[in-house]
């Protein structure tokens, strides 16, 4: 058997098509067509009135917090255990970091944690979508609310996931997704923001096009900003994927629960959740193990890998990276963020690509078992 990818995308005659087009025909007066539609579409797909495709969802965050005025002084609250991505937008707008903990079952940001961590200068609370799960929003939304925070949702893997019958990145005051090549559905790379507030969706139209007025053909820009667009290539590529978003969220739910039936009798091992009133996109199959039985995250990889599988270990908590040693807020965050610490040394992703078969998921299984066993 070939080497088995931990991720990857799937790629039809449909987006070939689509992006060919695109190269053909997307220029001039029609330069901007295929990206009207992409956010056309993709913002009717979450159900929220405003989107905008932009190059990544890191840019999206920095220009969410940049729309709602985050910056020097202020605080941003988000879950220790998620992908820098989410956290490093926070030193571009010069505002600090804070690291709250999270749940020992969905592994999603607790919002007990949050109410913990806010302080007079909070300003907001990125709340993550992790590997395809959602935290509680109604708890997070009753914490944010009671203080006037803004509630951003990277829903960078939650493409298809839903809480209480709300699509991912519907969820809050503004949502971000990530279209990375590893993603659910994807433009090779890209992003995308959506809210449902019409004035700082206008703001964020200033900031991303160097500080241009919307319409503006004069180049008289009122102010400095940033150069953050999606190319008409890639938003074709998105489009393709759009029309096949629930075939593509099926498979990555199938998926698991093909590992869920190889491995129905594994012992010692904590699989993603899916609590009552919400759908997880399973963006990734994840393994906890009890750390009683080891072995930790890069034993386990390391074993698999010798037998043609390549898996990712569960993100690192943010709090104890070299990016982040030495701040105040790492250091705390070490001592009171227990879940963080506990679930995240023997946790792993098992290969979930979207065109992953079950044969290839029998043998992941199998190697798995193994792997564990030494």
């Amino acid at each position: 058997m070939e080497r088995i990818p931990v991720a990857g995308p799937s790629i039809t005659q449909k987006e070939i098509d689509f992006v060919a087009e695109a190269a053909k025909s997307a220029w001039y007066d029609r330069a901007n067509e295929y990206l009207r539609r992409f956010e056309s579409r993709f913002g009717a797909y979450v159900g929220v009135a405003n989107a905008m495709a932009l190059p990544s969802c890191t840019s999206a965050i920095h220009l969410a917090l940049a729309s709602l005025g985050v910056g020097p002084g202020d605080e941003v609250i988000v879950p220790d255990v998620t992908w820098i991505a989410t956290s490093a937008p926070i030193d571009y707008v010069g505002a600090t970091v804070v690291f709250a903990d999270i749940e020992p079952d969905t592994w999603c940001v607790s919002a007990a944690s949050v109410e913990a961590c806010v302080t007079p200068r909070t300003r907001a609370v990125i709340a993550v979508d992790l590997y395809g799960g959602v935290p509680d929003y109604d708890a997070l939304r009753d914490v944010t609310a009671r203080h006037g925070l803004a509630l951003i949702e990277d829903a960078a893997e939650g493409i298809g996931a839903e809480y209480r019958g709300r699509r991912a990145g519907s969820l809050g005051d503004v949502g971000v997704f990530s279209f990375h090549g590893s993603k659910t559905l994807t433009t090779g790379e890209g992003g995308m923001l959506v809210t449902p507030r019409h004035d700082w969706f206008q703001r964020a139209t200033v900031l991303r096009d160097h500080g241009r007025a919307q319409g503006d053909v004069a180049f008289w820009n009122q102010e400095v900003a940033f150069k953050y667009k999606m190319s008409s290539l890639q938003a074709a590529l998105g489009l393709a994927q759009l029309e096949r978003v629930e075939e593509l969220v099926g498979h990555k739910r199938r998926v698991f629960a093909w590992y869920q039936e190889e491995l129905r009798d594994l012992a010692g091992v904590a699989w993603n959740v899916e609590p009552p009133g919400t759908r997880n996109a399973f963006w990734m199959t994840t393994a906890v193990l009890d750390p009683e039985r080891g072995p930790d995250k890069s034993a386990l990889a390391e074993r698999l890998s010798a037998r043609g599988i390549d898996t990712r270990p569960f993100f690192h908590p943010l709090s104890t990276l070299p990016a982040y040693a030495g701040r105040p807020e790492a250091v705390r965050a070490r001592e009171r963020n227990v879940h963080a610490t506990r679930v995240t040394g023997y946790g792993i992703n098992l290969p979930c690509s979207a065109t992953l078969t079950r044969p290839q998921v029998a043998y992941v299984a199998d190697s798995f078992r193994a792997a564990i066993r030494g």
